[in-house]
């Protein structure tokens, strides 16, 4: 393990990839929050704990949220895995850190874009120039092990 820490490429990769993680932990604190500003509970033993089963409802700020978090899933997940391997293949720390510092500015960008409802295309604009790096991440590793297909 501290060999890979030493390696900066994988430490930098490390650092922007636990900000992602921490982001999508807060979107589910918030995604509680809303739940219990909106008294709006999925489980009908939330609902009856605060106040009753009229509030075992969906409501669409608390959708919004889950939908910003299950956003969040489909794209920070591979981030996570093509970052690593990535990381593994010897790039430059100046170009690696572009892709992952690009990657995580436009997901903030995507997530306050999705929980404030920021005018279209702002959300569509941030989601997909987070997926520019990581085509470029992908591409690289696909030459990087090509020879071994």
């Amino acid at each position: 393990m501290s060999a890979m820490i030493r390696n900066e490429v994988f430490s930098c990769f490390v650092f922007y990839g636990v900000l992602l993680v921490l982001k999508m932990y807060i979107i589910a604190i918030i995604t509680g929050q809303v739940r219990l500003r909106k008294k709006a509970f999925a489980n009908p033993e939330d609902a009856l704990r605060h106040g009753g089963l009229q509030f075992h409802r969906e409501d669409p700020d608390v959708e919004r949220c889950l939908r910003a978090h299950r956003n969040d899933m489909e794209n920070i997940y591979p981030f996570l895995f093509l970052g690593a391997v990535y990381a593994l293949t010897g790039p430059s720390l100046a170009v690696a850190r572009v892709h992952f510092l690009v990657f995580f500015l436009a997901r903030l960008l995507h997530s306050v874009a999705y929980l404030f409802a920021l005018r279209a295309p702002t959300r569509s604009l941030a989601y997909t120039i987070a997926q520019i790096p990581c085509v470029s991440m992908a591409v690289q590793i696909l030459i990087a092990v090509a020879v071994y297909a």
